[in-house]
């Protein structure tokens, strides 16, 4: 299920317009956080990369915050049309575990296209997007290259964890799962987040430790670092990294630096 996180966030998208729906659509609250001093404040925003567009929550605690702020802060910069996929530096065919992730991403983009959700639809789009659309610097916390490397460089998965890309009721359980998981984010709850977690760092603990311990652990230093420049910065992340006991809000705690859900 994680392996959904990660090939949404990977995938190359263009920015395109998001139409007004002809209904009001039923009102979302996912989770957003605080992290100020006397002079910086930063939200902290947990983003569904893909979402089927059925639902309003760029609003309320969201809509205010992304307003007062003076800078939108992504994961990465997705590349507009066909992304540059070379090899990183350093690749390794022989090693490469190109083959089990292809197989378990392949069966969630059918997933996720069995429930209807898209990637123009997703948080970190429509985020994008508005910040285009009103002047607001975006950057990115890692460039594409970075995450196709870390990708690159994962170990194989267990053989007991990988479901055939072809078994169509897998990819029927995987759609019901990631359902499940958008209702969650639409609620601003983190179990089902932390659930697929633990699970991943049970079966996967290296994964765990490179797609998440670190990289969460990289985040909160730059949120810590960039407290020390005045401003207001919108900081939007997967979801998934905003929950566990290894969430950059854990982690910022450990750099003694306090966080706050404001919704």
């Amino acid at each position: 299920m994680i392996n959904f996180l990660i090939a949404t966030a990977l995938a190359a998208a263009s920015v395109a317009p998001v139409r007004a729906p002809a209904t009001p659509l039923p009102d979302a609250d996912p989770a957003i956080w605080v992290v100020n001093d006397h002079d910086t404040v930063i939200y902290l925003f947990g983003t569904f990369h893909a979402l089927d567009g059925r639902s309003a929550w760029f609003n309320d605690e969201v809509m205010t915050a992304f307003a007062r702020s003076d800078e939108l802060v992504l994961e990465t910069i997705v590349p507009d049309g066909p992304p540059d996929v070379s090899p990183p530096a350093g690749h390794n065919p022989a090693a490469a575990p190109s083959a089990s992730y292809l197989a378990s991403t392949h069966m969630a983009i059918k997933a996720g296209r069995a429930r209807g959700l898209k990637v123009s639809n997703g948080a970190d789009m429509v985020l994008r997007l508005a910040a285009m659309q009103s002047g607001k610097p975006i950057q990115g916390l890692e460039t594409f290259q970075d995450q196709l490397g870390m990708i690159d460089r994962l170990p194989p998965q267990p053989r007991h964890s990988l479901a055939p890309p072809q078994d169509l009721s897998s990819v029927g359980n995987l759609a019901i799962v990631m359902g499940q998981m958008q209702a969650a984010w639409n609620r601003g709850e983190s179990g089902i987040f932390s659930i697929m977690l633990n699970q991943m760092q049970a079966n996967s603990p290296e994964s765990y430790e490179a797609m998440f311990t670190r990289r969460n652990a990289s985040w909160a230093g730059w949120i810590a670092d960039r407290l020390q420049r005045p401003g207001t910065v919108f900081v939007a992340v997967g979801a998934g990294h905003l929950a566990g006991n290894d969430s950059v809000q854990a982690k910022l705690a450990e750099l003694g630096v306090r966080s706050a859900r404001i919704n």
